[in-house]
């Protein structure tokens, strides 16, 4: 079934419905469909996309380029030293320039409440390419990639170990809550989504017959999980926290260990990335407990980051189509 979301803003997976959700991820597996078949429909031909980076990507960033460009759009890149966003130009003001010149805005960057003022006055779709509270186009790239390997989303039981508190934790909250999954965040006591948050997904779950379970014990978390996922344990601006973060989440690292806990040799890994598996980066040379899972893992044939990272692209094509396509 097809819904018409023309129009519509990505701030966060809270603003959609379980029916639209599906239908945007089972729209991004139609597409990668046809661009595996060397189809390109261009449902976004003579589209202009601003795309405004406060914080640095890979993935967001490539995503939208080379989505934008496989449908037909032409995607400007902004970065925080090309605009005058918040600095000599309000971000209202910034919004109303930029809606009279772009058919879409993807904003990646600190403050949740400049996305949404962005959103207030742009005049045309805004969507989160992430922000401190939110990023919904990862979880659709996330959902895609276990409904691929599992062929649905429904009851699958999904663990998220490690750093609970931070806009994954909260993000995969909302979409497993909305999407009827098992879904436990494994951490530290007091690692967990805000309140606010909390209270809003046990709703979810009651529409969507959802488990929503929060635990410090790493054996009740994983228990017979169906996905495995992490994310790095300092969050990007918490560099100088490194130490105590590594200190408090050691005992959360994905390691083979952990896989074969589960008790489910079915069980897949997913990361958001980047990842620190192999120490190959500047950073993890310069601490080497930083791993948030181990290269073992990581490489195995368990781990599907990079059909994840693929999906990024897919699904924000979807998302964009959805919004401002044909």
């Amino acid at each position: 079934m097809a819904y018409n979301l023309r129009g519509r803003h990505l701030l966060t997976l809270r603003d959609f419905s379980t029916q639209e959700i599906q239908y945007l991820i089972n729209s991004a597996a139609n597409l990668k469909a046809l661009k595996s078949a060397g189809v390109y429909p261009k449902n976004l031909e003579n589209k202009t996309i601003a795309l405004i980076f406060e914080k640095p990507s890979t993935r967001t960033r490539c995503a939208f380029v080379v989505a934008a460009a496989e449908e037909g759009a032409w995607a400007e890149y902004l970065g925080k030293g090309d605009i005058q966003l918040g600095k000599k130009e309000s971000v209202a003001d910034t919004a109303k320039v930029l809606g009279r010149m772009f058919d879409g805005i993807q904003f990646r960057g600190f403050k949740h409440e400049t996305v949404e003022e962005l959103a207030e006055h742009a005049g045309v779709p805004v969507w989160n390419g992430l922000t401190d509270r939110y990023h919904p186009t990862q979880i659709l790239a996330d959902f895609l990639t276990v409904q691929e390997n599992f062929g649905k989303l429904k009851g699958i039981r999904f663990a998220y170990v490690g750093d609970g508190r931070n806009n994954m934790a909260n993000s995969l909250l909302v979409g497993a809550s909305k999407m009827g999954m098992d879904f436990r965040i494994v951490g530290p006591d007091g690692q967990i989504p805000e309140e606010e948050i909390r209270q809003a997904c046990a709703g979810y779950a009651r529409d969507s017959g959802a488990k929503i379970t929060y635990t410090s014990s790493v054996q009740e978390g994983v228990k017979d999980a169906d996905v495995i996922y992490t994310d790095v344990w300092a969050s990007m601006g918490e560099e100088d926290q490194i130490e105590s973060r590594i200190k408090l989440l050691k005992p959360y690292q994905v390691n083979a260990e952990m896989m074969k806990m589960t008790g489910n040799s079915e069980c897949i890994f997913l990361h958001c990335l980047p990842a620190f598996h192999d120490l190959k980066t500047e950073l993890a040379r310069q601490f080497p407990d930083i791993q948030e899972v181990t290269d073992e893992v990581f490489s195995s044939d368990k781990s599907k980051v990079f059909d994840q990272a693929e999906n990024r692209m897919h699904t924000i094509k979807a998302v964009m189509v959805a919004t401002i396509g044909k």
